[in-house]
């Protein structure tokens, strides 16, 4: 199969482009309308409005045998994020920037788009252009509005700019190398009153203190040492003034984990210790556990079919494997339903 070179100029300004005129999760109209006019003047047949501000791209080779569908997946939402950078293409919009590569992924992937189109392929191809990556609920969108049928899919690839890799290095490895992402939220219900007199009241801050430090527990006391998990406290609010004891605190985190035992059971030990915790105190607690994404878990031989092309690319001894984070990605829910692979490539290759 014979490519075109890479056009690194189109690709740098194509992401600088993007840089600039970051869109959250969901609000990507601009990105997408963008994708999907770059996508129509290479000859795909293109879908906007896939996922809610997704575009989908597809086409279609010669059959050649057994015909199969590869889809390519590449994730356009910003955070809300202000930018601190003093670059000429710093984001023009305050409160929002790229600060997680996917302006990166959007080049990347319209680069990929328009190398693949000139190459003879034996079967079809898709381009997934996902909204609302950061708030996890993209890819399920996506596949809900039909993007891994007709055709149907029969492997998924994608990638996520690293900053902790060298230039001309790849990472990647089978199994699970992006970690769950669960998100808790507990409500302390006491009794208010003035802080000279804290025996008339049920402190709800010295509870959330409490289970602040009976959620850090769980990891060190209730989780095997051979599984790989972390579960952090990262808000607590409570009160308004110095010299008032409140009535209700609250608390927001996560817990992240690579599946397992400790995958299963947390939801229920987060609910235990909240409401053990309160009642000891005679407070009350309300908890509320959500999961956003599964692990996300490469394949086995597709891996080693990315990797094989990964080091005639960039040669074997530059091909890392072990990278694995407990970070999360929701294109998780795409490798659930078909086989592929995640691969991490350095960030600063195309941060310029």
């Amino acid at each position: 199969m014979t490519v075109p070179p890479v056009d690194r100029a189109a690709l740098v300004a194509t992401r600088r482009d993007l840089h600039q005129h970051p869109e959250l999760g969901f609000e990507e109209r601009r990105t997408g309308a963008l994708v999907a006019e770059r996508l129509q003047q290479l000859g795909y047949t293109v879908r906007t409005g896939v996922g809610k501000t997704g575009v989908l791209a597809q086409r279609d080779g010669a059959p050649k045998g057994a015909s199969r569908c590869v889809l390519v997946r590449a994730d356009m939402d910003a955070l809300p994020v202000e930018e601190a950078n003093e670059v000429p293409y710093r984001s023009r919009q305050p409160g929002r920037m790229h600060a997680c590569g996917h302006d990166g992924h959007v080049a990347i992937g319209l680069e990929v788009a328009r190398r693949l189109h000139a190459a003879d392929l034996p079967g079809s191809l898709k381009l997934a252009f996902q909204p609302a990556e950061e708030i996890s609920y993209g890819a399920e969108a996506m596949i809900r509005d039909g993007v891994l049928e007709r055709p149907k899919v029969d492997a998924a690839f994608g990638l996520h700019l690293w900053n902790d890799l060298p230039t001309g290095t790849i990472g990647i490895m089978p199994g699970a190398v992006m970690a769950s992402v669960d998100e808790f939220e507990i409500a302390i219900v006491g009794r208010g009153g003035h802080a000279a007199a804290p025996h008339q009241t049920i402190d709800p801050v010295l509870v959330a203190a409490h289970v602040v430090t009976g959620l850090q527990s769980l990891v060190s006391r209730r989780r095997n040492p051979f599984e790989e998990a972390v579960v952090s406290v990262t808000q607590l609010n409570a009160g308004h003034a110095f010299n008032v004891i409140p009535g209700r605190a609250e608390l927001r985190g996560t817990v992240r984990t690579f599946g397992g035992k400790f995958f299963e059971q947390a939801p229920q030990l987060v609910e235990e210790t909240a409401l053990g915790i309160a009642a000891a105190f005679g407070a009350t607690a309300e908890v509320r556990y959500r999961r956003l994404t599964a692990p996300l878990v490469n394949d086995q031989r597709m891996t080693a079919l990315m990797r094989g092309v990964a080091q005639d690319i960039v040669g074997q001894e530059r091909v890392i494997d072990g990278i694995r984070t407990m970070g999360g990605e929701d294109m998780s829910f795409f490798l659930a339903k078909v086989p592929g692979t995640f691969a991490s490539p350095p960030w600063v290759d195309f941060a310029f």
